[in-house]
């Protein structure tokens, strides 16, 4: 297993009006944040909020290229993000005790905390179409390139890790710095991942590890 510590990019906020930070997606202009205030629209470039949608947002958030998806309690709704308009609803698999949100290849993937586990679940009903075990509490999730990364946050320590989707087998992890945790995980598709900071009420820009060119 690779092993390093994180780098952190940048820091965002606190922001005051929004308080801990849940949830975190990108839809490859904003970052989406969600809590006690709605789901928060981040400028990644100038550090401001530009706009905020008012709905019930404590835990994970996701983008499919045209709506976003947020828990809160034990439903995951799906929304439009310009007008905020709430057009589907479907049960968390969690039953109000879910993490992470992502989108990918047609799926919505679930991070159950205390469980430790990843659901893949379908969008259109909420059924559970497999499971992925991890070995500590699972905060956010996002796939990238194939890869799937989640956050980690326990006995006060936090890393984002790399994982086999099929075993759940630890592959890298970067473990971020004292003090700091990962409450929501999104990756913008390049060499960032964007982070929520929970009751830091921050989010944070790390840099997601180069792969190796498998030529070289």
């Amino acid at each position: 297993m690779k092993h390093a510590p994180a780098e952190i990019l940048r820091e965002y906020g606190p922001f005051p009006e929004a308080g801990d930070v849940a949830g975190v997606s990108f839809d490859g202009r904003h970052v989406w944040f969600a809590s006690v205030n709605g789901l928060n629209a981040l400028d990644p470039e100038n550090g401001a909020i530009i706009g905020t949608l008012d709905v019930p947002a404590d835990a994970g958030t996701a983008f499919d290229g045209k709506h976003l998806y947020q828990i809160a309690e034990a439903v995951i709704r799906k929304i439009d993000p310009a007008s905020g308009d709430v057009v589907a609803t479907i049960p968390a698999p969690g039953n109000g005790a879910d993490s992470g949100l992502a989108w990918a290849e047609g799926s919505l993937w679930v991070g159950q905390y205390r469980s430790r586990r990843i659901h893949q679940i379908d969008p259109n009903t909420g059924a559970v179409l497999r499971s992925i075990e991890s070995d500590r509490f699972v905060t956010g999730v996002t796939w990238v390139d194939g890869e799937l990364w989640h956050g980690t946050w326990q006995d006060e320590a936090s890393d984002v890790r790399r994982i086999d989707p099929r075993t759940g087998e630890v592959l890298e992890r970067l473990d971020m710095p004292a003090g700091t945790g990962v409450s929501g995980l999104e990756s913008d598709g390049g060499d960032r991942f964007f982070c929520g900071g929970g009751g830091s009420g921050k989010v944070r820009a790390i840099r997601r590890p180069k792969r190796a060119d498998p030529a070289s």
